[in-house]
């Protein structure tokens, strides 16, 4: 097969959201088990050639906030991250809980702080923000946080900055909902302007979906346990078993490509090695 126009990407990450994993391994509503889901992603990975340098969550890595959850999120995840030598990074959603979120994933005191981390992947920088607000699923970030972003943006990365959070800075088409989306995102955008941000990392809405925000791309990922079906009649929000993804992010020098990759035991019509 002859070769392409384009280099090979300089780095990809593996970009997961939503896996809400529960801390008695109950399974979630019509019956899905969300570990066995979490897995079946883990395995396609890992038998694929992709060699992420990171494996980002996008948040809800629970959907109760029990310590034991996120204690099989960690024994899940960390040999994946170990066997490529990847980093992983951990996002809070509005079904964590801060302090055990905190402990359990990033080794921090357990308490409600916001849980924003920097990261370096070999010069691409990664800032995490926490947009939950305890008890309520909108999100915002506060005045602190978008000082520390500003300052931490000041400085421009040698291959720019994403960003990963779980509230996205889009609209909600399915279902449009104050309580559900990020609020302020106005101040987000003012700050964001002119800086050397490349690309936004999103889950939350169970559906994938991308545009731009302060011009800005913007990629959501499906969630790895349900999805919300786009097409149910009659303006439904109708969750379904189907349609379960991650993302790959690949890094090139003048752009970011992301790609949604389906998840499931689909029947193999060829294969050209």
């Amino acid at each position: 097969m002859a070769a392409g126009q384009y280099p090979a990407s300089e780095q990809v990450i593996v970009h997961l959201s939503d896996l809400h994993l529960t801390g008695d391994g109950r399974a979630l509503t019509g019956g899905l088990e969300a570990d066995a889901l979490l897995v079946e992603a883990l395995r396609a990975l890992t038998a694929s050639a992709v060699t992420p340098s990171a494996i980002v969550v996008t948040g809800d890595v629970t959907d109760d906030g029990h310590p034991d959850a996120y204690a099989r999120a960690r024994a899940l995840l960390d040999p994946v991250a170990e066997e490529f030598g990847a980093t992983l990074v951990w996002v809070v959603g509005n079904h964590d809980r801060r302090a055990a979120f905190r402990a359990g994933l990033l080794g921090l005191a357990a308490d409600d702080r916001p849980a924003d981390t920097v990261h370096d992947l070999a010069g691409l920088r990664l800032v995490v923000l926490d947009t939950t607000v305890p008890g309520h699923h909108h999100g915002e970030l506060t005045d602190d946080q978008l000082d520390r972003l500003a300052a931490t943006l000041a400085e421009p990365a040698p291959r720019g900055t994403v960003l990963a959070l779980h509230h996205p800075p889009l609209p909600v088409v399915i279902a449009p909902s104050d309580d559900i989306e990020l609020r302020g995102q106005d101040r987000l955008a003012s700050v964001l302007a002119g800086t050397d941000v490349r690309a936004i990392l999103a889950g939350h809405l169970h559906y994938a979906t991308a545009s731009t925000f302060a011009g800005i791309p913007v990629s959501v990922a499906a969630a790895c346990c349900y999805t919300i079906d786009p097409l149910a009649p009659g303006g439904h929000v109708r969750g379904r078993d189907g349609g379960q993804a991650l993302n790959l992010v690949h890094v090139y020098a003048d752009r970011i490509v992301h790609t949604a990759v389906p998840v499931g035991p689909f029947r193999t019509l060829y294969d050209l090695g």
